[in-house]
């Protein structure tokens, strides 16, 4: 793993390379989100006591990057969003250390979401480029929202920082994906080219 910065480029650590999974996304892809063009240009992959998932980097044309966390065949589309604006107290409670409610309603921007999920979970380790280090074994605290109208949002703290993002739920063929993984025995979707 090579870690690049104002400093250079210096090498972090050896990671195994990924096991393989069945997720039809893989670095290089490319697809649209509200007409601007991205690329997938990394991956952190997260595991927990009975399953992992998948968080996507997206890097938009316009310099902007977003995430696609993929898990259990559904997609999250969410932006980082500065910790500081967000005006939630169960949020900011998380911050400092208490374990939400699932099915607890939480009121983001006028917004109701619904604690959907929380746990630890350990990076199992990450390819390609991505805007942090993400070494083996790093753990986070990690809480998903959802909505009724299919908004979302994320909050993942491991004791040192605090990251939030907010977006929706999106399918593959909203985001016209072009390069998607070839898997054996499956077939590509039509909206796939």
């Amino acid at each position: 793993m090579l870690v690049r910065s104002d400093a250079g480029i210096a090498q972090f650590g050896i990671a195994a390379v990924l096991p393989f999974d069945v997720s039809p996304v893989q670095i290089g892809m490319r697809g649209t989100d509200d007409g601007a063009s991205f690329e997938v240009i990394g991956r952190v992959r997260w595991s927990w006591t009975d399953g992992a998932w998948n968080e996507w980097l997206l890097l938009f044309e316009d310099g902007g990057t977003a995430w696609l966390g993929e898990a259990m065949g559904q997609f999250m589309l969410l932006r980082e969003r500065p910790f500081a604006e967000v005006r939630s107290r169960t949020v900011k409670d998380v911050m400092k250390g208490e374990a939400p409610k699932l099915g607890h309603d939480v009121q983001i921007d006028g917004r109701k979401l619904t604690v959907s999920d929380a746990r630890w979970a350990l990076c199992v380790t990450a390819e390609g480029e991505l805007p942090f280090t993400a070494p083996s074994g790093w753990r986070v605290y990690s809480v998903d929202l959802r909505g009724a109208a299919g908004e979302c949002a994320n909050l993942q703290r491991d004791g040192a920082r605090v990251s939030f993002y907010q977006g929706r739920y999106v399918t593959l063929a909203e985001l016209a994906p072009r390069g998607m993984r070839v898997i054996e025995g499956w077939a590509l979707p039509d909206y796939a080219a």
